[in-house]
């Protein structure tokens, strides 16, 4: 696998609950963050503190710059149903990417001396899955 530069990702979101996924005008910027709980399970003499992990969640954040004729985030922080995304790290190589139903929310911010500029935060709705080659893993 070789190192990728972001500047070929994009995220392709719904803009109805169930709908088919286009891509999101410009965006500057993606995370997905994949954590999993942790339960503290430390017992008297143990060495050290011992864990057992428990359920896996997805989450992360779409940022990039405000445009009145990219409704996707928008709408679906106003109505609260899940949208499906897919988030392409490179569209040079498009079998690679992560997919799955989220909850996004969204935030809208300029100034005098700045672009105005969005940031969607989101949760997942579904499992998110990860593609590579076609496969999922």
């Amino acid at each position: 696998m070789a190192r990728i530069a972001g500047r070929n990702g994009v995220v392709y979101l719904s803009l109805t609950n169930g709908g088919s996924a286009s891509p999101v005008a410009y965006l500057s910027k993606w995370s997905i963050e994949r954590t999993v709980d942790k339960y503290d399970v430390t017992a008297m003499q143990d060495a050290n503190k011992i864990y057992v992990s428990g359920m896996p969640d997805s989450a992360g954040d779409f940022e990039g710059w405000y445009d009145d004729a990219t409704p996707q985030m928008y709408a679906a922080a106003v109505d609260g149903l899940s949208r499906a995304m897919y988030l392409y790290e490179n569209t040079d190589t498009a079998v690679n990417y992560w997919y799955g139903y989220v909850l996004p929310d969204f935030s809208v911010e300029g100034g005098v001396a700045e672009a105005v500029s969005i940031k969607s935060s989101w949760k997942a709705a579904s499992p998110v899955v990860r593609m590579r080659n076609g496969v999922v893993g």
